[in-house]
């Protein structure tokens, strides 16, 4: 194959196809712990750990999405991107998917002020998900927008998680889980802006690279706090220091 045919970039169906194939090889709804959660075959106890390992994630999104605001010079683009942190961060009063998270947080039998204290946070989860935060606000606007793109997969991982808690576990209902239901409507029109802007702008063969590598990187964040969580909390269960014990911050 010549120099000019491996540097040619692809046609946007192939490049479109090549995000896609991340996903579906890279996504975390193949980790074994989501696996297990969604099967039922969570104790309530590695259920509380995810959930208040996950907060720190959503925490994370907003202030994601405003440090990549930050860089924007372009109006447009700022209006459109804000609605993340809207969807995220909720009213004033109200709304917003932290206070949902926080919702699950009590469902399931923990204080939700404990949760958003942020104490009992895995160390690496706090690394993965810091990481994620610096990559979007250092990294060229290209790529940064590209890592969001793991949201092309997420709807269905919230189809196969609401049907799994709900067949599973006592502490899942409509308030409960809303966070889940809400982002089957959030994600969608975020992602279908997302990807259109990436796939407008990444016209070189190195656009492309760069995007597909951030996509990359956004899974295996995902895959790490994953993995953080099944070594510390899924048997043989190896807690490090300064991670949740079960007996702490319940109702």
């Amino acid at each position: 194959m010549t120099h000019a045919a491996l540097t040619a970039p692809d046609s946007a169906a192939d490049f479109e196809a090549r995000l896609r194939q991340i996903g579906a090889e890279r996504y975390h709804d193949k980790h074994p712990f989501h696996q297990l959660l969604h099967s039922g075959g969570c104790s309530i106890d590695q259920v509380r750990a995810w959930v208040i390992n996950r907060y720190y994630y959503q925490t994370r999104i907003p202030m994601k999405d405003a440090a990549f605001m930050s860089r924007v010079s372009d109006p447009d683009l700022r209006r459109v991107w804000r609605s993340r942190i809207e969807d995220h961060d909720g009213g004033v009063n109200e709304g917003g998917g932290i206070r949902r998270w926080l919702k699950l947080a009590e469902g399931v039998g923990l204080d939700p002020d404990y949760v958003a204290s942020e104490v009992g946070i895995l160390p690496a989860t706090r690394f993965a998900v810091d990481a994620y935060v610096r990559f979007v606000r250092d990294a060229p606007l290209l790529p940064a927008m590209a890592s969001s793109l793991t949201e092309l997969f997420a709807p269905t991982i919230h189809k196969t998680r609401i049907a799994g808690l709900l067949a599973h576990y006592d502490f899942a209902n409509p308030n409960t889980i809303s966070y889940f239901q809400h982002r089957l409507t959030e994600a969608p029109k975020d992602v279908a802006f997302g990807l259109k802007w990436v796939m407008d702008r990444a016209i070189s063969r190195a656009d492309q690279d760069a995007a597909a590598a951030a996509l990359i990187f956004k899974t295996e964040v995902l895959w790490a706090q994953l993995d953080a969580l099944h070594s510390a909390y899924v048997a043989p269960a190896r807690i490090p220091p300064g991670g949740w014990q079960p007996h702490e911050g319940l109702l």
